[in-house]
Order: structure tokens, then sequence, then C-alpha cells
């Protein structure tokens, strides 16, 4: 993609981003009052995406923003009524307009005709055009016109715009006394003291238009009129500190309007003079820079660590030839200061990377919200942690695990509200996303209050899948593995969003693929928790290097517990598996060797039959593994690369580093692992 063209999807997925979040606020808001800030700033939004797909000849977007513009200045106007399907349409057509966006970022911009205007079928909106148009016709409502001359200073309303004016007439109609104020400040600092006036207006009422003054004014100073509404009297206003003169009184209907009070001025009032401190120079300390920049950055942070690595291998060599001598040791003080350097411009590098969670849940959180209306179980979402930060590639694959999971906590988790309420339960469902640092990683949990998952359910659907045989004795937790099964599901009917169960796979699969690990919980009537428990970052990790038979391996320290030497008759079977005592806890064991088909190193040292083992457990705390290896080589920093759309299917593997002398080794996946010994254990359960 050109630089340019990534600059414009940048800029307009910020802006679609923002109109969502504003959307999703006039939602939260609609059995309020209309907030006119919030409908402004979403109308502002959509009017910037309009101009900047003008200037990049978009015209996709263009047209459909430019008539979507046409429809929140409607709702802004009070021309349409705020309600649910009025922020449903808007919250579809900022859909469309997001895959419009996403489609460019993926194919890049189709070919250009007449104009370099393009006109590809990417760019036929027609039919979303005439969608938005024939909204506008049907929705649109006819209310008593207010005149307000006679009431209002002709010098005042000629200042007014449309929008301001029709502010001012809402308010009338909803029975609230305007006021105005004149303010007057100096020169250098009005831009910071002209918003705490505005601020503590908003806060009693709503600011309906600021308008400058020439009146009477002091050298070096500007003045303003504020015109605003509010049920607050004077006295009131007064006591936060706003000095406010009466234009109109409050309660006046359309149909009875009283002339403006005796006294009101016809021009500017004696101002009023607030002082403040000198505003501090303005300058912005932000900048956008393109994810994949950044990931260009570590990658040669990673390289330049290989480089570092390959210094300390030299001196090392050097050390065991020629010994200690006073190069040497300046080369090993060299590598040391060099290392350093490298982890600080890592370190900086991964903080500019990080996000909090908070973005990723507010995402989430129109979703919620339109699959609780389409299946009519209302649900409210709680959120604890959204400032806990992770790596921005992280955030971007959590999010359909995410959304599988909110789906299945809607559809098969929260009850009917008839159902909930028979059960002593609030009708409205509740969905909570807690976010927290874990050590190295984080866990992100999605919880609900529902009824909980059906342990017989699932039991009796294992043995219909030939997954458990009847007479089998499991536990809970083993039978919420089967939730992790390809194609398992609990439920009975096929619906438009899954049921707990499908798509876990998916949940898992995900998780796995950046070293991380899903676990859940569930009670009856109380509930179901998922957490996920994810690496930070996966920029440069730590991992240990092992060796079975005579192959190297890289493992993930985020997904590695700790390591054991033991002897070969240490090892226990049950029931046809290994396992290994520890510490009081019977741990699975897998030889890798047997697994990816290796041949297994029986020769100890100086030529003895092998009677040591080394083990490797991995996993969380609740779902752990041992890997038997045959060595332990150290441990080392890697950066995993990916190993490309020919082999991304190899099941075991989670990339390739390169460590040593440039040696390129497999990096194993212990998700998979831990998948594996799960199934070994219902194979041999059913045989």
């Amino acid at each position: 993609m050109k630089s340019s063209l990534r600059e414009f999807v940048l800029e307009a997925e910020e802006l679609i981003e923002e109109a969502e979040r504003l959307a999703l606020e006039l939602q939260e808001d609609l059995d309020k009052s209309l907030n006119p800030d919030t409908v402004n700033a979403l109308f502002r939004s959509i009017h910037t995406l309009k101009g900047l797909s003008g200037l990049f000849q978009i015209k996709s977007i263009s047209d459909l923003s430019h008539v979507f513009e046409y429809l929140l200045d409607d709702l802004r106007l009070g021309k349409i009524e705020p309600s649910e399907e009025v922020v449903d349409f808007i919250l579809k057509n900022i859909d469309i307009l997001k895959s419009l966006i996403t489609g460019i970022e993926q194919e890049g911009l189709p070919s250009s005709g007449e104009g370099g205007v393009v006109t590809s079928p990417l760019s036929d909106v027609s039919n979303y055009v005439q969608d938005i148009e024939s909204f506008r016709a049907t929705h649109a409502i006819k209310q008593e016109e207010i005149k307000l001359e006679g009431l209002i200073d002709s010098s005042l309303l000629s200042v007014l715009s449309q929008y301001e004016e029709s502010r001012l007439k809402a308010n009338i109609r909803e029975g609230k006394s305007i006021y105005y104020t004149d303010v007057v400040f100096p020169l250098m600092s009005f831009d910071t003291a002209l918003k705490e006036i505005s601020d503590r207006i908003k806060a009693q009422g709503e600011l309906i238009a600021t308008m400058p003054t020439q009146a009477d004014l002091p050298p070096d100073s500007i003045g303003f009129r504020l015109l605003f509404a509010s049920n607050q009297s004077p006295e009131e206003l007064s006591s936060h500190d706003i000095k406010a003169e009466t234009l109109l009184k409050g309660s006046i209907q359309p149909a009875g309007v009283s002339p403006r009070p005796k006294g009101a001025p016809s021009g500017p009032a004696s101002p009023q003079t607030v002082t403040s401190p000198l505003s501090k120079e303005l300058t912005s300390s932000t900048v956008k820079v393109d994810i994949n920049k950044l990931d260009l950055i570590l990658n040669t942070v990673g390289e330049i660590s290989l480089t570092r690595g390959a210094i300390k291998r030299v001196a090392d060599e050097f050390k065991e030839t020629y010994g200690m001598s006073p190069l040497i040791l300046d080369l090993y003080k060299i590598s040391s200061s060099l290392e350093k350097r490298i982890h600080e411009l890592q370190d900086q590098v991964l903080a500019i990377r990080m996000v909090p969670l908070g973005q990723l849940f507010a995402k989430m959180n129109q979703m919620l919200r339109r699959y609780s209306r389409e299946v009519n179980k209302p649900v409210n979402l709680e959120v604890y942690g959204e400032d806990t930060e992770i790596d921005k590639s992280i955030s971007d694959n959590i999010m359909e695990p995410l959304m599988h999971l909110v789906r299945n906590a809607i559809d098969h988790g929260i009850e009917p509200p008839e159902e909930r309420k028979a059960k002593g339960k609030d009708e409205i469902g509740r969905i909570i996303f807690r976010a927290y640092q874990k050590g190295n990683h984080v866990a992100v949990e999605v919880s609900d209050d529902g009824r909980g998952v059906d342990m017989e359910k699932v039991r009796k659907r294992a043995i219909e899948k030939g997954l458990l045989s009847p007479e089998r004795e499991v536990s809970k937790e083993e039978l919420l593995e089967l939730l992790f099964t390809p194609g398992f599901s609990t439920k009975d009917t096929v619906t438009r969003i899954s049921g707990r169960g499908v798509g876990m796979d998916v949940v898992r699969d995900r998780i796995a693929s950046i070293g991380g690990f899903v676990e859940m919980d569930t009670a009856p009537d109380r509930g179901t928790t998922v957490r996920l428990t994810i690496p930070i970052t996966l920029a440069i990790i730590k991992s240990i290097i092992i060796k079975v038979g005579k192959e190297k391996f890289a493992l993930p320290l985020t997904s590695v517990s700790e390591s054991l030497e033991i002897k070969s008759s240490e090892i226990q079977t049950i029931e046809k598996r290994e396992t290994y005592n520890l510490r009081g806890t019977v741990l699975p064991l897998i030889r890798v060797s047997r697994v990816l088909g290796l041949e297994e190193n029986q020769i100890g040292g100086e030529g003895n039959r092998r009677d040591r083992l080394y083990i490797v457990v991995g996993g969380s705390s609740d779902r752990k593994i041992g890997l038997v290896v045959d060595e332990l080589l150290g441990q080392q920093e890697i950066v995993i690369k990916p190993l490309g759309s020919y082999l991304e299917d190899l099941r075991w593997y989670a990339g390739a580093a390169e460590v040593g002398r440039h040696e390129l080794i497999l990096v194993l996946d212990v998700d998979a692992f831990l998948q594996e010994s799960t199934i070994m254990k219902f194979k041999t359960a059913t045989v």
C-alpha cells in the first residue's frame, strides 16, 4: 500500500472509531435529553471523513459520508427525533463506512476512471445513499414553529447560525430559561479562560452560542457573549460563579410565549471581566506512527540482539583459545554495554506499541448491545482494568476471541428477562470485562451472570459424539475441556449467534497462536467466566533452548513455569499414560520425540544408558503439561518469525527463530501439546 493511502486509512479508521464511540454515547443517553455536544462531535467526525476521502478522491466513502452527514444534521437540528431505531441506523452506516475503509486497506485503491476518481464496484454505494435518503424522508418530524422575533433582540438573532437557532427553540420548547453572560479576558489567556466558563455553564445547562463582542473593551482584551439555557435560577447560577442575565423565563410553551422581560438589554451589556493566568504555548506532544514501521524497528532491534549474541560468542571462543587478555576483557565490556543499550531501546519501542485494553472493550460494547437487542435480552456491560496495556498486535489478535465470548454469553449464558425474574435475578443481565497484570502476562476475563454451563448436558453430548464412554467418571474441569473440541456444542437449535461451545476452539487456537492460554469456570445460575492469559508482547521474548534427539527447539518462557531433572524410575503410568508426581499433583507427560516422530536419545553421558530425563513444565496454573526432552541448552532471547502461508498449518510449531551461529530452529507451541494431552486423556478413557 502506498504511504499516502496508508495515511488515509489511519486517519479514516481513527475518525470511524470516534464516530462509533459517540454513537454508543447517544444510545446510552436515549432515556435522557439529547446531548448536543455528542451529536455535534459525531457530525464533525463524519464531516471530516467526507473531506478526507474527497481529498484522496475516494468517491465511495465521500458520497456515503456526504449523505450520512445530512442525516446527522437533521438529528442535531431537531428534524429527526432520536430513538433506538435512529441510533441503530447510524451504527449500521458506520459499519458500512468501516467495511469500505477495510476493503481499501486490504485491496488498495481500485483502478481510477475519468479525472482520477475511483469508479470500480468498490465505490458503488448508490443503494446505501438511497437508503439514507429514504430514512430521512420517513423519519422527518414536524414541530410547531416558534417565532423568535419579538422574543429575542434582532441583533442577537442575526448572528445565530441555523443550528444555534434550532437549539434555542428546542430549549424553549422544553421550558428552560434562556440566559446570557458577557465576559472579557486578557488576549494572551482567553482560550483557557473561555473554556473554563464554558465548562461551568455546560454543567448547569446547555451552551447555545458563543459570540464575540466589541463594546467597552480594555486594551489587549477580547470579549464574548455566551447564550445558554438552564433550569437553574439566576441565584443558583450565581452560586456556581456564573453571572447571568435573563432573556426568557422558564416554562414558556410554544403557544404562550411572552415577550422579553423588561430591562433586558438589546445590545451588549457591561462586560464581566475574568482574569486568568497566561496560557502556555499550545504545542503537540504526540505523533501518529504506522504500526508496521514499529514492527520494522523491532525487527531491526532483534537483529542487533542477535549480533550482540554473536559478539559474546566470539569473546567466549577467544577466551577458551587465548585466555583472558586485556583485549578480550574489553570485548566483554563492549558486549555488556551493547546488551544494556539494546534492552533500553527494546523497552522504549515496546512502550510505544502499548495500547490500553479500554479501546478494545469499547469496540466490544457496540456488538454487545446489538446482539442483546437481537435476542431481546437486555444486558449491561461492566468494565474493570481498562487502563491495562498490551501490545497493539496482541490487541488485534484477541478481538475475534472476545467477539466469540460475548456472542456465547448473550446467546447461551444470559437468560431471558422472564426467566431471570423467576429466579430472583435482575431482569437486565450483566457481562463483565476485567483485565489485570499477571507477571509477564495480562489476564482478560469475560464473565456473565447467566445460567452457567449445564454440565450434565455436556456429558450427554460427549457420549453422543463418542468422546466419552457412559461409565467413565470425569471431573467438571475435564468436561469443560470438551467445550473446546471443534464442532462441540450443547445448543439444540442453530441461531445466527453461536451457543457456548461453538467457536470455543477458535478462541483457544487464536489465543494459542500468540502464546496464551484459555481457562473456563462455571457455576449453575451464577454464570460463566472465561479467562484469557496472554503475553504482554510478542516482539522479543526469552526462551529456553531444548534438544530432542539430534534437533534443537525453542520454548517461549512465557509458556513455561519451570524445568526439572528426574530419574526415569520416577515416571508413573496411570490409565496407560505417563505421569509425574509434581509436589503432590499429577502432571501428565508427553515425550516430544514421539509426538514429532524423532529418534529418542537413549544414551547418556560417557555412553551409559540414559537414567535421567528433563521435563519442561508448560501451561497455566490449572492446565499443565510436562514435556519430556533430552537436554536443556540454556536460555536465549529470540525473535519469533512466522513460518509463512505454506507451513502455517503445521500443528506443533509457533514459528522459527535464529540462534547461535545463524542457526535456524523451530519454536514449539506449548498449547498444542496441552490440547494433545487432553485428546490422549479421552482416547485412553474410551479404549
